[in-house]
């Protein structure tokens, strides 16, 4: 086998040799179970504290030696030379430990930043996504200093958290601000620790770029702000109500309508400030409807019960957000035209509440009885009724009363009763 054969052999089994000069100093190696000459170097320079006694015979210049934590059989035929080159052969005859660089692919194309320092600053490693923060590559970084990379002020604070590390000894978890090539600023959060590299303390760090998340929630941060002074400063009664049918959140003009405080409103379930009247199970369906998103919006009509028994009549409006796969999170309800409150009284008859509609269109008694299919005396009587129930001494005062209760819907023309305003749904 000739020698070029030989070496090839060598670089694909846990063999290595090395030639060195009467200075123990490495002058050619090869084979595959050191990394390079710089390792070989310092294998010799541990063995030759295990070399024999110069008095012990020739056949003891083979020997077992410690390296790395892995166990070599040494053949140094010469020991230390007296004059001239010596040729020795090292076999790994122990387990090999895991290679602390069989991760280098991974972690060089990791989508975190991640590099290693020495104690002055010195970029040792750096993978791609470290390079890219800086818009360029690791091979321009590496052997640079931070001073070299960075700005006065960043690189000021990356030293201070490398002595920092380097002090304790330990790791170190922490967000920071840095600045970026473009001019732009950004944050990243990770870690950084102190690891051994060439014999040496130096850190370690790996980071991950949260700059849009961190914008993100800035900006989510804004429209809730926005959103609670709208909600706050509108003086429209609303809340937030969970699928489930809570109050999550309500302004302050909701819990004035319903006559509470506003810590007691929060967490109550929603169907307990509604008064029992006809129109609820019209709502509940359009509610499931909301929910499951067969609608987005519900326009409705819905009659409240405040915290002393007096119920007030307002039109409602839900609209579902914060949709998931096939069912929204919460409804936000907003509550317009209030009617004004009220002691709770029997609710009228849908006769009651067509004679109202047909007074307030401006017909006579005559003509009432006639769309109605009634006696002018049942009219005179249903009249008399809706005014004692009412407290309305007038044919304008019950009409104006109507109104301001809610029992007719405002800004329709011509009149028709607000309960009977069915809930109407955008999908």
């Amino acid at each position: 086998m000739d020698e070029t054969s030989l070496k090839s052999l060598l670089e694909n089994l846990p063999v290595s040799w090395w030639e060195a000069d009467r200075e123990l100093r490495v002058i050619d190696s090869g084979g595959g179970a050191f990394d390079d000459t710089s390792t070989a170097q310092r294998f010799l320079d541990t063995v030759r504290k295990e070399l024999p006694e110069p008095a012990a015979p020739p056949g003891t210049s083979h020997w077992q030696a410690q390296f790395d934590g892995r166990l070599f059989d040494v053949n140094w035929p010469l020991g230390v030379p007296r004059q001239g080159r010596s040729r020795g052969l090292a076999v790994e005859v122990g387990p090999r430990p895991a290679d602390p660089r069989r991760y280098d692919a991974f972690a060089d194309l990791a989508p975190a930043a991640a590099f290693i320092r020495d104690a002055n600053g010195r970029y040792l490693w750096t993978n791609h996504a470290y390079a890219h923060v800086y818009g360029t590559t690791p091979e321009h970084i590496i052997g640079r200093s931070v001073t070299d990379v960075d700005g006065p002020d960043d690189a000021a604070q990356v030293l201070a958290l490398d002595r920092e590390v380097l002090a304790r000894g330990k790791p170190v978890r922490h967000t920071l601000t840095y600045h970026r090539f473009d001019g732009g600023s950004g944050q990243a959060a990770g870690h950084r620790f102190p690891v051994l590299e060439a014999g040496q303390t130096c850190v370690a760090g790996i980071y991950i770029d949260i700059s849009d998340y961190t914008r993100a929630l800035h900006q989510r941060r804004e429209a809730e702000e926005n959103l609670h002074a709208l909600r706050d400063h509108s003086g429209l009664p609303c809340a937030l109500i969970s699928a489930g049918g809570r109050i999550r959140q309500a302004s302050a003009a909701a819990a004035e309508l319903l006559q509470t405080r506003l810590s007691d409103l929060v967490g109550r379930r929603a169907h307990t400030v509604l008064a029992p009247a006809p129109e609820l199970t019209g709502l509940r369906r359009s509610w499931h409807d909301l929910i499951a998103r067969r609608s987005r919006r519900i326009q409705t009509s819905a009659l409240f019960v405040d915290a002393r028994g007096r119920q007030r009549r307002a039109r409602l409006h839900l609209t579902s957000v914060g949709w998931s796969a096939d069912r929204a999170r919460s409804v936000w309800a907003v509550v317009t035209h209030q009617g004004i409150a009220h002691e709770a009284r029997a609710p009228l008859t849908a006769t009651q509440i067509r004679l109202l509609s047909l007074l307030a269109a401006g017909h006579s008694n005559a003509e009432i009885a006639t769309s109605l299919h009634l006696s002018r005396q049942t009219v005179d009587y249903h009249l008399s009724r809706l005014r004692d129930l009412l407290d309305a001494p007038t044919r304008p005062a019950l009409v104006a009363r109507a109104y301001v209760l809610g029992i007719l819907a405002p800004q329709t023309w011509p009149p028709r009763s607000a309960t009977a305003c069915h809930p109407h749904s955008v999908t």
